[in-house]
């Protein structure tokens, strides 16, 4: 989970693109990097941390052009420590390419190998990211050999590569010289998004993961990129667009209505709010099917994404909804913090209980989802602590049982509280008097009635479905070591990664 965006303009873009990062940066607080274009020549700032943090003053002032690409990380695969894999990546043959990506390539360290050998190409980094716009310039190369870079060189290189790539990906490119290039997986996993405005300067446009980016920097949402689909955007402003995947299915990720994308944002058709306020319909009818809504005194929501999911099921058993947790905004989110035990020991940094909100009542706490059960356990402990009678808890998401290879932090089953495990047991661990999860079915049915026209979700890591196909033993070995170095430094560690750091340090 990365955030990306893409401008072209006539005016400077350094500017837009940091006011856009900092409405994505939700996705990513890892590293943040921009690069803008001034003619065929990059310019290009990129480290680790926040936007705030890695952009200062002298640093835009080094970003002239009015064409730009903007990253925020969210590291899945490769070295999260290395400020090399952060974001945009540039190639300088042919004709100069950079390039954003959000989601995570399966086949990444066949295509690594088949770049090296075959393709005679350097690959420098451990960087999935790396390896993508590789496969681009690769194809572009080909495609270009015998003609110029026509629009539909272009469209035939992101065809070829769509034959390469097997997994997520959203990305965005700058091809020197000749304009903007976004294009998506056949599958739509990872979303991606396109817009313009009308400003003093003329005509300017905008591609980027989330509808927020595009209305929170003045642009107007036309719509998403389709699944498959490229989009050619030249330096005069004019727009091309070619459906380049021979099958093309929409699947977007249910993770992203669930916990990932801003409530305010709009997807595939679909607002982020109203899924959630949908998933708390459907949850208020199991907790219903699995307690008496008169053991219930009060519903606290585990801040942010859970609130509509919460306020939605407070209403339908008729019970009153409450804000008992002071969220410190000025802690990250745990859930994409890279490490197990960063997320331990931040929970209390980040939520504070409000001891009047749960002394001697029987609290019905609502989280989004519980993927490792640190964060959920902790948060029982809290309340208990700030004298709940009883404390259930309740899940806007299904049990998250497989591990998530498309661009999410969930690649080993041994990090999954729900793998192998009863929902009593997980109860046990989290230590809650009850404990009710929401359905796989009603979800997808209630998110999909939003959005008739899609053909399914991408909903792995709670039904076990691959999207782009069955993932073998072998894949799920190189994706797990293949994930970002140190990502955990506790007893919950796997023992794989375990033994690999072990070794790493010898």
């Amino acid at each position: 989970m990365c955030g990306i965006v893409g401008v072209i303009s006539n005016a400077p873009v350094n500017q837009l693109l940091y006011d856009a990062l900092l409405l994505l940066q939700h996705r990513g607080q890892d590293a943040a990097g921009i690069v803008t274009m001034q003619g065929h020549k990059c310019y290009m700032h990129k480290a680790r941390g926040m936007v705030r943090d890695v952009f200062r003053t002298r640093n835009m002032r080094g970003l002239p052009g009015v064409v730009g690409l903007g990253h925020v990380r969210y590291p899945t695969a490769g070295n999260a420590d290395s400020e090399e894999e952060a974001q945009p990546f540039y190639v300088n043959a042919p004709f100069g390419i950079v390039l954003v990506h959000n989601g995570n390539l399966i086949n990444a360290q066949a295509l690594r190998q088949e770049l090296i050998a075959v393709d005679r190409r350097h690959i420098n980094t451990e960087s999935d990211s790396e390896v993508l716009i590789n496969v681009l310039a690769r194809e572009l190369e080909v495609a270009a050999r015998d003609r110029p870079l026509t629009p539909d060189a272009v469209f035939d290189a992101v065809g070829a590569l769509h034959k390469r790539v097997r997994g997520a990906y959203a990305a965005i490119a700058l091809i020197a010289g000749h304009g903007l290039l976004a294009f998506r997986d056949p599958f739509g996993i990872r979303p991606l998004c396109f817009g313009e405005s009308d400003g003093a300067a003329g005509r300017e446009l905008m591609v980027a993961s989330e509808s927020v980016a595009l209305e929170g920097t003045g642009h107007k949402l036309l719509r998403d990129v389709a699944p498959g689909e490229a989009i050619f955007v030249d330096l005069g402003g004019r727009v091309l667009a070619r459906q380049c995947a021979a099958h093309p299915t929409s699947n977007p990720c249910m993770f992203e209505y669930v916990y990932l994308a801003r409530p305010d944002s709009v997807m595939d058709g679909i607002s982020v709010y109203q899924a959630r306020l949908n998933l708390g319909e459907t949850l208020a009818q199991r907790v219903i099917s699995t307690m008496p809504p008169s053991a219930i005194d009060v519903v606290i929501p585990i801040p942010e994404s859970s609130r509509p999911s919460a306020m939605q099921l407070a209403q339908r058993i008729g019970k009153p909804y409450r804000e008992g947790f002071v969220k410190n905004r000025y802690v990250g989110r745990t859930f994409i913090m890279p490490g197990q035990g960063l997320r331990k020991k931040s929970v209390r940094q980040k939520l504070n209980a409000i001891a009047a909100e749960f002394k001697g009542r029987n609290v019905l706490l609502v989280d989004d989802s519980i993927v490792r059960g640190t964060t959920s356990k902790e948060i029982v402990q809290m309340a208990r602590e700030a004298g709940a009678h009883k404390v259930y808890m309740a899940s806007a998401a299904p049990p998250v049982r497989f591990p998530n290879v498309y661009g999410i932090d969930m690649p080993t089953k041994g990090e999954l509280i729900a793998h192998d495990r009863t929902a009593e047991e997980i109860r046990q661990f989290i230590g809650a008097d009850a404990l009710v999860y929401q359905d796989v079915g009603a979800m997808k049915k209630v998110v999909a009635a939003l959005n008739p026209k899609l053909d399914g979700f991408e909903a792995s890591c709670f039904d076990g479905h691959y999207v782009t196909g069955a993932i073998s033993d072998a894949e799920f070995d190189a994706m797990a070591m293949g994930r970002t170095a140190g990502a955990d430094d506790d007893e919950d560690e796997p023992p794989r990664r375990a033994a690999r750091r072990a070794a790493e340090k010898v």
